[in-house]
């Protein structure tokens, strides 16, 4: 499914969808699958941000990977014209 900027919540036919299950290893290491790292533009030495979300329980429910080059961007343009930086 392709990407989407409107994209604010996960409903069934909307921008979300399970892609893999992926295991853990004993390193606790994961491999995203070959398919999806080519369809995501993600490559070999690519920084990701693990973005957790907190459940009812106080735990963690949700994870969601995002490439850490999309969240700094979304901060400079969040603070950057509060510090006076060009954006």
């Amino acid at each position: 499914m392709p990407a989407s900027d409107d994209c604010a919540t996960c409903v069934p036919g909307g921008c979300c969808a399970l892609e893999a299950v992926v295991s853990i290893d004993e390193r606790g290491q994961l491999v995203l699958p070959k398919d999806l790292r080519m369809r995501a533009g993600i490559g070999a030495g690519e920084r990701l941000a693990l973005v957790s979300y907190a459940g009812e329980d106080g735990g963690i429910c949700c994870i969601t990977l995002v490439k850490a080059d999309a969240v700094a961007g979304a901060v400079r343009s969040v603070i950057g014209p509060a510090l006076g930086l060009d954006t």
